[in-house]
């Protein structure tokens, strides 16, 4: 498991990455879809905030072991959320194609 600095340090690197792909595609395409783009990038955020909260808040009452199931579903839910934005950036993409 990595530590709690690296854990935090991930979430922010992979958000990042989805923010800077959107306002790449805005830059790209100025006069499309600007609602749902703003609507990933706001999800994007709240989402961090989320998992920053449930990093820096496991159960107090929980043995060593549990401490560790609970980071390392918190890292599952950070890969399955990204992955989520990701693909509704991509759906944008796709319907701009069409």
């Amino acid at each position: 498991m990595a530590n709690i600095r690296n854990l935090k340090k991930e979430i922010d690197k992979r958000i990042y990455l989805v923010i800077s792909d959107c306002f790449t595609f805005t830059a790209l395409h100025p006069d499309e879809k600007i609602d749902d783009i703003s609507g990933i990038v706001s999800d994007a955020v709240s989402f961090r905030n989320e998992m920053i909260h449930r990093i820096n808040s496991p159960s107090k009452e929980a043995d060593s072991k549990g401490i560790k199931a609970h980071y390392q579903m918190v890292n599952k839910d950070i890969d399955a959320g990204v992955d989520k934005l990701f693909k509704r950036l991509s759906s944008l993409l796709k319907k701009k194609k069409k």
